[in-house]
């Protein structure tokens, strides 16, 4: 888990995400690869790095400097104490575990700038509702403190174990990544038949809607995908927004900083022209479009 507070980009105003780790898709592209599972981790930032070997006298594996090297990471718990004592924050805990009572805590200290910005709560990931009874738990009391909810999800959940969740949030953003379930497959480890089948019945929650497309070149951004994703949601969310998101590579420094190979070469990022046909396509369609970069 992480909390980042002061976020911009995840529903309105200033609020704190918090991501939680576990998620039952594997992603190609992946933007937050230390969230594919529940287990701690430690980064390494090798240019940050000045060689001092603090972090060697805390490791109680008896580690080195260098987490990227095979050997080293293969025995590396992700502990982080090494973490706590580099000088220049090379190394970092990527998932650690907390309470909801700290969660709590914490966000209420930020409580002006969400009442201020109009902004509040994301749960995001990995997959939030991967943690259910957590995520219920903590929801619960951060909905009883009146703060804003919004939620970031794959849709790859059971809708009726969830729903209480869902019924607590003001927002909700669901990823609609391919409609063809093959390809689906083939990109995310699953197919869509679930995740379709979750974002027609999200008519049913009291809450503002956003179907979110990550538009990524080798993978859905063609016409084709793109008319068919906003039919889907003209047709079974009429009252639904879609944002269009084009791809990036902004989180492939993790890749190398907890020893991953890197996503693929094919994946590319479409051209101005080509993201302002795609979002007049939802716009003919029917669609409202939004933007919360």
């Amino acid at each position: 888990m992480q909390v980042q507070p002061f976020s911009v980009n995840d529903g309105d105003g200033i609020r704190t995400t918090i991501f939680m780790a576990g998620c039952p898709l594997h992603c190609q592209w992946c933007s937050n690869p230390e969230g594919l599972d529940q287990q701690p981790k430690t980064a390494f930032y090798e240019k940050l790095c000045i060689g001092c070997g603090l972090c060697t006298t805390v490791c109680h594996l008896h580690g080195g400097i260098d987490l990227n090297q095979p050997e080293q990471r293969a025995i590396c718990d992700g502990c982080g104490a090494c973490a706590d004592i580099c000088p220049r924050h090379a190394k970092k805990r990527m998932i650690v575990k907390k309470e909801a009572s700290e969660i709590v805590e914490e966000v209420k200290r930020h409580r002006l700038f969400y009442r201020q910005s109009g902004g509040g709560i994301t749960f995001s990931g990995g997959e939030a509702t991967l943690q259910r009874e957590f995520l219920d738990e903590l929801s619960e009391q951060l909905y009883d403190l009146g703060f804003h909810l919004a939620l970031e999800t794959s849709g790859y959940f059971d809708f009726d174990a969830v729903r209480t969740i869902l019924q607590r949030m003001d927002m909700i953003f669901m990823d609609l990544k391919h409609m063809d379930p093959v390809k689906h497959q083939y990109f995310t480890g699953v197919d869509n038949r679930r995740i379709l089948e979750n974002m027609k019945r999200l008519s049913e929650i009291d809450a503002e809607i956003v179907i979110r497309i990550p538009v990524i070149g080798g993978v859905n951004a063609d016409a084709e995908n793109i008319s068919k994703s906003a039919a889907f949601v003209h047709c079974y969310l009429p009252q639904a927004k879609m944002e269009l998101l084009p791809y990036h590579r902004f989180g492939f420094g993790k890749y190398e900083a907890l020893g991953l190979e890197m996503p693929s070469n094919q994946f590319f990022t479409p051209s101005d022209d080509e993201m302002a046909e795609f979002k007049q396509m939802v716009k003919n369609a029917g669609v409202e479009l939004v933007d919360f970069r």
